[in-house]
Order: C-alpha cells, then structure tokens, then sequence
C-alpha cells in the first residue's frame, strides 16, 4: 500500500469531515482507512441536530452548507417533555436554528466530497505501534502493516484503537442502557404515532426510566427505552424475538404502569436493539502530547448522548486542520500539541454535560427533570 504522511482511521462524520477539509486546504497526501467493507455498509445511527457556531461552522468551511440545507430538517428542532401518565407538560425548540439530519445523509454529503480513491474500506485496524523510526505503524485485519506515516488520526470512535498509543484511558460503563426500537412508516400504528408525537424528540420522564420517540428523515420514528441495567443486561437476551422482548418491556418491573400511549408503542416496535452509555472522565481529558498520533470526536472524548457529540466531532476536525495548516506539514508534532491543548477544555464541558444530562433524565417524573435540566438551557421557571 502506498504510504500517506496523514493517516485517518475512520470515515464516520469526524474522519469524513477531516478528509474534506485537508482538500479544501490543499493538503492531499492522507488517506483514511475504515473497517466498514463499502460506502453502503448498514452503519445504524439516527438524528443528528447539527448547531450553528459548531457543526454549521465546520460544514460552511468545508464548502458544504448548501448542501447539507438540501437535507437538514428545521421542522424536526421541536423538544417535548411529557410524563409516564401520557400527559405533555412542556414543549420548546420550534424554530431552533439546530435542525436536524440523519447520520447517513451527512455521511453521504462529506463522502461526496472526498475523492473516492482516498478512501480505504475494508480495513480493520487491530492496533498501532511505533517502529524503529519512531514513526506510527499501522496493522489491519487482514495482517497488513503500514509502517511511514507521520501522522495518525484516531477517528475511530468510542472504542478507539489508536487512543491505546496515546493514554490509558477507557470509556466507562454509566449503567445506563438504550434499547433502540423503530415505528417505519408501513407500521400499523404510525399514523397514530405520527398524530401524537409529531415532528422532533419527544422525552418521556417516570420512575427512574425515560422514553424517546425522534422523528426521522424519511418520517419514521427511532424510540429509545431508556433503561438502568447491567452492563451486560441485554446480551442474555435474544433482541430478534421481538415478542419476547415486547413482554419484557411490558412487564411491572420497566413500563408495565405507563399510560396506553407508550405501551402501544412497544406493541408495535420492531427492529430492537441495545447500547449501553460509557463516558470518558473529565480527568481522562490530559494526557501527554504522543508523536505522530492524536484523537478527534468520540475517540478522545466519548460522552453520555448530549446533543454534542457530532458537533463537537466536526469542530476538533476544523481545529486540528486549522493548526496543521498554520504549523506546516513538517511541524505536525507542534500542531498536534496546539490543538490538543484547545481541544481539553471543549472535550471537559461535553463530558460535564453529559453527566449532567443523564442524572437530569432518569429520575421519579419530569418535573424533577426540569427542576435538574432547566437552568442547563437557561429556563428559569
């Protein structure tokens, strides 16, 4: 394999978002490497709110505003809070200038954009060391080894094998779990689910457990149950008994007591299945400058679901670009430790976020919720 001075490990929306901005900056020789076998993989993932100072701004420096407002969905910026009797009790958001997208169209728009052949799909990177020249090697699945590479970028998420190299420093488990179920628009009740849930999120608070219906792109909806468990809890189950898994939900000791609305919601689920919230710390978010590697997005700073992560993602890819841009190609190590050192403070806020979020979230009832949440989105009563 040719060997680039920049290798991206990666190509979800932080990795795609780097690529595309090195082109717009004239600098070329980088290559992206993803596990994913093709451009059409199932990759799941669903909404995306995409903000103005953080997202937007990253997308207009890339060239691609226009095209993402082809997609995005201000329609969808609504945010609703109702309780486990069926009753809503708090509706805002309408007109946000945070609307949202599906995570495969902003794929689709950033793959677009990055000439074909400099990415690599099928690549599996079980880990990364350094060689005699002091340089990053890379071996792959397939017992390839990449040796040269002056720089590699871990965009590879929550599980990041690059940030091994970098710090010792493992996503912990929140016990907190999300079973992830659909209402697609060929379902029996989706027009009543339509009708009652409208455009946007709808959060539903009560006894330590929470519910969310989010519209999609194509008008289907994503629920999450929002559950607290072990962090293996639902890898005993067999989420493809669909019937099996209805029941669970539907028995006392989870929603068997809320109100007809969100039962029926679990009557007509299909599609389940499970993922469990880890969060880097804020004390993970210091770590020493590493020569030739460094992280973006969920790679370096994981956190609980915050209406950030993607955001922030696309912002540490400006930034890092940003710096390597100013240092030159033959200063990377002095940009890395620049955008690392303003990275931090972001990566340190998101994580606090986060935390705050899910302990505002699984409580007794929404009223508790935005007693907890309401000053972190400047309500005052």
């Amino acid at each position: 394999m040719v060997t680039p001075q920049i290798a991206i490990i990666g190509a979800g929306p932080c990795g795609l978002t780097l690529a595309r901005l090195l082109e717009c900056k004239g600098i070329t020789d980088y290559i992206v490497y993803e596990r994913d076998p093709g451009p059409d993989a199932n990759r799941a993932g669903g909404s995306l709110d995409i903000h103005p100072e953080t997202g937007q701004h990253a997308l207009r420096q890339a060239g691609l505003f226009d095209k993402f407002k082809q997609y995005a969905r201000y329609a969808d910026t609504a945010f609703a809070i109702g309780g486990k009797d069926g009753n809503k009790i708090f509706q805002m958001g309408e007109g946000r200038d945070a609307p949202e997208i599906d995570r495969a169209e902003l794929r689709k728009i950033l793959l677009d954009a990055v000439p074909k052949e400099k990415i690599k799909w099928g690549h599996i990177l079980k880990e990364v060391t350094f060689g005699d020249d002091h340089r990053p090697q890379l071996h792959f699945g397939d017992g390839t080894v990449l040796s040269g590479i002056k720089l590699v970028i871990g965009a590879d998420g929550a599980w990041s094998k690059v940030r091994r190299v970098i710090t010792e420093a493992t996503p912990q488990f929140t016990r907190k779990t999300y079973l992830e179920g659909r209402i697609r628009r060929d379902n029996a009740f989706y027009e009543t689910m339509a009708r009652e849930f409208g455009p946007g999120m709808y959060l539903t608070v009560g006894d330590e457990k929470i519910t969310i219906t989010q519209r999609q792109g194509d008008g289907s909806y994503r629920i999450y149950f929002g559950l607290q468990t072990t962090e293996n809890f639902f890898r005993t189950l067999d989420l493809h008994n669909v019937e099996v898994t209805r029941d669970m939900l539907l028995s006392p000791k989870y929603y068997g007591d809320w109100a007809e609305r969100y039962k029926d919601l679990i009557r007509h689920a299909t599609d389940f299945w499970a993922w469990s919230l880890h969060t880097l710390s804020k004390e993970d978010m210091n770590w020493k400058p590493v020569p030739g590697a460094t992280l973006c997005g969920d790679a370096a700073h994981v956190t609980i679901p915050n209406g950030e992560g993607v955001n922030l993602a696309m912002t540490d890819a400006l930034e890092l670009v940003t710096s390597i841009e100013q240092h030159g190609m033959e200063h990377l190590d002095e940009a890395v430790q620049k955008y690392e050192t303003e990275m931090f403070p972001r990566a340190v806020e998101s994580i606090a976020q986060g935390s705050g979020i899910v302990e505002a979230m699984f409580v007794k009832g929404p009223e508790v919720f935005l007693e907890k949440f309401g000053p972190m989105i400047g309500l005052t009563n």
